[in-house]
């Protein structure tokens, strides 16, 4: 018997986690804590665990399966599928153009820099517009307003949490979600370090969470976070609060932005969020004269109505309160890996700049929504979607009317998914070829890593090989694209260098490989060697001498801002016209329905992740704990005559869900909290038998329900009732 145990790191969400893999000929026994990681120092959440469950799952895809016309699979070879694949799509490009190409990427994809990348050159080779994500589902409305206020999309600013006074948090659970766009493996010793220090962390969310439970708590009705924002600066504009000297340095349009608040004193906007005028006017005072302040929000502020707006004052409280670029306020975030930042200098990352065949949507970095992939497939006409690649996602579960897409899929000429499982996505493709799990590859950070208050960096190899006929998928990009007879590299400023890699890749001098080309930018980086000219600098061969992960810095940097603001006076911009136009718009898509008297917000659950985890036995145990049940206060569930523990029906104007109840007081009158990712029906067992409903059900896909400035889905806010599933 041959053990060894390798280091690692969880490539789940944006913490990171170190871990250490059992290995025993090849195969993964478990995986543990990593105790010498410096950033997590032995601590790793249960999901991550769990990948092992993951890695071993008997309901894995392990072998190309091809549909047959009774909506079964069988295997094939690579070969087989491959041919296909490569002479269907070369037959529809031909016809129809690169556009009727479309593709979605999944959540999982975020964590791994070689998918992302290679996915990105292969559509951008055929030039096709048809580029979806979760993105918006999940923080595209916090890229838009980036890109309003700094003139960099890709920015994720997030507060300095070893060195603030005050966190205000809203719309998050960082005690359940580790921190999502901000990466602190021990979040929870990092919150409790500011109350230890003397300083203050408030939770509005409208749900007592794990995190509110902990700190000080306001409950705010669901969907008023913009009234809020606007009457916290309200306060800071009008009993002179704000940093002036900050907002002369730093910024412009102050004045603008000051005039809009003017119209929105707490008093004007109790009665829609439901916390207190004084309540406010306190709240507002405490953070503008602490010490040091951050404002931070993630999915319960990004999925609102207004959610750009929302994500953009977040920011601008921070700003306009002086701790925006300082020591213990709210930081920007500078990749050890500048493949972001090089993209904004090179005005690569793109906003506005294409609108959606169907609802004139704007670009997100390149992406549409995804709410109108059914439209995209279903509309005749130039650009029609007539083919899909789906790449570690299932998005008719976590797209709102995810029947509609569902229903598409099957018209598509070709659809082709590389993934772990037989998802309720993917059940409908015409391929499922098997991908790689994050222990068979290796992986540098990037990306979301540096949304870090300490600099750090990890480089890892695949632990175990490849299981069954597991492939990465940036390789599977690159094989169909040669054998459609395109080259990846020929396009933007890769082409004058084409005619080179060709020549160098046919004498056997260099592979192009998205590792090459990330360990080029990682010695070009802010701590790379710079080829030589910086000595002591990082290389990948002295990052691989460090494999538990290197601490470039202990704290982010600042005074950075002039580096980061991309807009050309380099100032942040305090009132663009979009936002001033979207203050304007409020209250207009707020009408009040009495058939729907209650408002639906999701929730995040430690041992649940999106859709793909409900496999994991150890995730999944405990009768009662791991049903989805919906959150209903006492008084809601006594006017509907429900009882804890029963059925459910919540109705809404675009669909209907029965699930189980849990009555609770973790939730106010007037909301109720429902978990997402449920409601399976794939090839995967467990998950299908822990029955519960798709949340997403009861959202709307119309162009006219969508978030304006993003084109986010609405999934916080939903207007629904409820009634016995029994009556």
């Amino acid at each position: 018997m041959t053990v060894e145990h390798r280091v690692t790191y969880c490539r789940i969400c944006e913490a990171l986690c170190g871990m250490t893999a059992t290995v025993d000929n090849g195969r993964l026994i478990e995986l543990r804590p990593d105790e010498d990681n410096p950033l997590s120092r032995g601590r790793v959440c249960p999901k991550g665990i769990a990948m092992a469950e993951v890695q071993n799952d008997p309901d894995r895809v392990l072998s190309p399966l091809r549909r047959r016309a009774d909506g079964g699979f069988d295997e094939v070879s690579w070969d087989v599928a491959m041919d296909d694949i490569s002479r269907r799509l070369r037959a529809i490009v031909d016809r129809h153009g690169g556009g009727a190409v479309g593709h979605y990427l999944g959540n999982p994809a975020a964590f791994g820099y070689a998918t992302s990348l290679w996915h990105g050159l292969f559509m951008k080779r055929l030039n096709s517009p048809h580029q979806y994500s979760p993105g918006s589902q999940d923080i595209n409305s916090r890229f838009v307003a980036s890109r309003l206020l700094y003139g960099a999309i890709s920015q994720l600013p997030f507060p300095d949490l070893p060195r603030t006074d005050f966190l205000l948090v809203l719309g998050a659970n960082p005690l359940v979600s580790h921190g999502s766009a901000l990466r602190s493996p021990r979040i929870k010793d990092d919150l409790a370090g500011i109350v230890e220090r003397g300083g203050r962390v408030v939770v509005v969310d409208p749900r007592r969470t794990e995190t509110a439970r902990k700190y000080e708590h306001l409950s705010v009705r669901p969907d008023t976070d913009a009234w809020l924002l606007l009457s916290l600066l309200h306060v800071v504009f009008d009993e002179g609060l704000a940093d002036d000297d900050a907002l002369t340095r730093q910024t412009t349009g102050s004045a603008g932005l000051r005039t809009v608040v003017s119209e929105f004193p707490p008093e004007r906007t109790e009665h829609r969020t439901g916390i207190a005028a004084s309540t406010v006017r306190d709240l507002a005072r405490a953070f503008a004269t602490a010490p040091t302040a951050s404002a931070y929000g993630r999915t319960g502020a990004c999925l609102g109505r207004h959610a750009t707006l929302v994500c953009f004052l977040l920011d601008a409280l921070s700003i306009v309160t002086g701790n925006l670029d300082r020591s213990g306020g709210t930081l920007f975030a500078r990749g050890v890996i500048p493949l972001e930042e090089l993209g904004e200098r090179a005005r690569a990352l793109s906003y506005g700049e294409s609108r959606s065949r169907v609802g004139g949507h704007p670009d997100v970095m390149g992406t549409y929504p995804a709410a109108i992939m059914a439209q995209e497939i279903t509309t005749p006409g130039v650009g029609q979607m007539r083919a899909l690649i789906s790449t570690a996602g299932n998005p008719v579960l976590s797209v709102p009317n995810g029947r509609a897409l569902a229903a598409a899929l099957p018209t598509l000429d070709l659809f082709v998914s590389m993934d772990l499982y037989v998802n309720e996505t993917n059940r409908h493709a015409d391929y499922v070829l098997p991908a790689t799990t994050f222990l068979e590859r290796s992986d540098m950070q990037w990306g979301f890593a540096s949304t870090s208050p300490t600099v750090f960096m990890q480089d890892t190899e695949a632990v175990v090989p490849a299981y069954g006929q597991a492939r990465e998928e940036w390789r599977v990009y690159d094989d169909i694209a040669r054998m459609m007879g395109m080259s990846l590299l020929a396009q933007g400023p890769m082409a004058r260098l084409n005619s080179v890699f060709m020549t160098m890749e046919r004498v056997g001098l260099l592979r192009v490989t998205p590792r090459r080309i990330f360990e080029f930018l990682l010695r070009l980086g802010p701590y790379g060697d710079r080829f030589g000219l910086r000595r002591g600098g990082l290389t990948p061969r002295r990052l691989r001498a460090h494999p538990h992960g290197v601490v470039l810095a202990e704290h982010a940097p600042t005074g950075i801002l002039h580096d980061i603001v991309q807009h050309p006076d380099r100032r942040v911009h305090l009132s663009p016209t979009e936002i001033m136009d979207e203050v304007q718009e409020l209250g207009v898509r707020h009408p009040d329905d009495p058939a729907y008297p209650l408002r639906l917000i999701g929730l995040r659950e430690l041992r649940s992740h999106n859709s793909w985890m409900h496999n994991s036995e150890t995730l999944m145990k405990g009768t009662r704990s791991r049903r989805h049940r919906a959150r209903i206060s006492p008084a809601d569930a006594a006017a509907a005559g429900l009882v804890d523990g029963g059925r459910v029906r919540v109705v809404s104007a675009s669909g209907t869900i029965e699930t189980d109840v849990l009555i609770t007081d973790e939730v106010s009158a007037g909301t109720i909290a429902v978990p997402h990712g449920w409601g399976h029906d794939g090839g995967w067992q467990r998950a299908n038998g822990a029955g519960g409903a798709n949340v997403n059900d009861l959202t709307s896909n119309r162009s006219d329900d969508l978030e304006r400035l993003a084109g986010m889905s609405v999934l916080n806010g939903v207007a629904v009732r409820v009634e016995r599933a029994d009556a």
